[in-house]
């Protein structure tokens, strides 16, 4: 009697890398267990087996987009001459990153679960972390900028970096929204030209 032959391999990082699309369209609670292992190209049980549980695999799912998506914002801030340069290079990238067309649009970590039911709220806790992760590393830049000279000593680096976080989420909700590139660059534009009073 012929065998039934091996089953197909499991790519556990090309399914993660489909899970991260499904969470970055549908947010966290949108997606579902049945389209997430759809989409994974796996059935539920073996989603359990592999990654324990949905907010696992979205905490997973999370982690690989900010190695994937997030470096080019972190390679801006930390090889930028100045603060200032480092900054507004960080929001050009995610403002042509939030509308390529080849992805969903906006940011992952802005729009995945702003807000959720009470049995979410961890996850609505490790997104904002996230969230603060960023603005810290903002606020190290200015930091640098500071002990380097090209930021004044008078700047309050929190109070900066705070801005120009906020002004990075924006970006992503408008993204989402529907806006094009260069309506981005344009409000990147008026958050530069204010830079000598939010750096003062």
């Amino acid at each position: 009697m012929a065998g039934r032959g091996r089953p197909r391999a499991f790519d556990r990082n090309e399914a993660l890398h489909q899970a991260m699309r499904v969470f970055w369209t549908c947010g966290y609670e949108g997606a579902s267990v049945s389209e997430l292992a759809e989409a994974m190209g796996i059935n539920k049980p073996s989603l359990y087996a592999a990654f324990g549980c949905k907010e696992a695999l979205f905490r997973e799912a999370i982690e690989l987009y900010e190695r994937e998506e997030g470096a080019p914002v972190g390679e801006a801030l930390e090889n930028g001459r100045t603060a200032r340069v480092a900054i507004e290079t960080a929001l050009r990238v995610n403002a042509r990153s939030y509308t390529n067309p080849d992805n969903p649009r906006g940011c992952m970590v802005v729009i995945s679960a702003l807000a959720g039911a009470p049995e979410n709220n961890p996850v609505c806790r490790f997104l904002a972390e996230n969230r603060r992760g960023s603005e810290d590393e903002i606020c190290r830049r200015v930091e640098r900028g500071v002990a380097d000279g090209d930021v004044p000593e008078s700047a309050d680096p929190r109070r900066v970096a705070a801005f120009y976080a906020t002004v990075m989420h924006g970006l992503s909700i408008r993204a989402r929204d529907g806006a094009a590139a260069e309506e981005l660059e344009r409000v990147v534009d008026s958050a530069i030209a204010a830079w000598d009073t939010i750096a003062r």
